[in-house]
């Protein structure tokens, strides 16, 4: 019997996730070197020959890029895995991995865009300016004037792109397993969905 198609989820993980670590790299770099470094206070640090810790701490978060994508692919598929296996949806860890892996594309949209924001459009932007903005999210409605720190985050994680990613793993979910879409809610929003929710709360009491 032919194997039926899962379209997308039937390419190779190990590819996808090469090709994931690769564009965030590109994009990361891009951002980096046109537009943080860029900055007035960057410009002041290298004139003082004080960039040398900066390119430090920037070629370590390029090498890091595997390590923290495999660390939170596990984490979100463990949460998403139980939820599945609570509602009596079998699924396997590496599939519900695999689903994670390829949703996670979606996030590289707001970078995009973001890159694109401060080269073309706000062309000599603070590094507060970069920090505070996020496509499409709570933190570019809100009066950042009179917020603390501790909420810049939250406001930022609140983002059209992140709606869009539950969906997106429902998705996943239902066309690994081929069973009620209506379960594959279930499961994303009261494991992964619940789980993001709490850990904003947490964040704002422990900051």
């Amino acid at each position: 019997m032919e194997k039926e198609s899962k379209g997308i989820y039937d390419i190779s993980t190990v590819g996808f996730f090469i090709l994931l670590c690769t564009a965030t790299l590109a994009l990361l770099v891009i951002k980096k070197t046109f537009i943080e470094n860029s900055t007035t206070a960057f410009e002041i640090l290298d004139e003082r020959g004080e960039m040398g810790i900066f390119h430090a701490i920037n070629a370590l978060q390029y090498l890091t890029i595997p390590l923290v994508y495999l660390w939170k692919f596990t984490v979100i598929s463990f949460i998403i895995w139980v939820g599945a296996f609570m509602f009596g949806y079998k699924i396997t860890f590496s599939q519900t991995w695999k689903v994670v892996l390829i949703s996670e594309a979606i996030f590289l949209v707001p970078e995009f865009i973001k890159i694109c924001w401060f080269l073309f459009i706000e062309t000599d932007p603070t590094l507060f300016d970069i920090r505070e903005f996020y496509p499409l999210s709570i933190m570019n409605i809100a009066d950042t004037s009179s917020l603390t720190n501790k909420y810049f985050y939250p406001l930022k994680a609140l983002n059209v792109f992140e709606v869009a990613y539950w969906f997106v793993l429902v998705y996943g979910i239902h066309a690994m397993a081929r069973k009620k879409k209506n379960i594959a809610y279930s499961i994303v929003f009261s494991s992964y969905v619940l789980f993001f929710f709490l850990w904003l709360g947490f964040f704002i009491l422990v900051y």
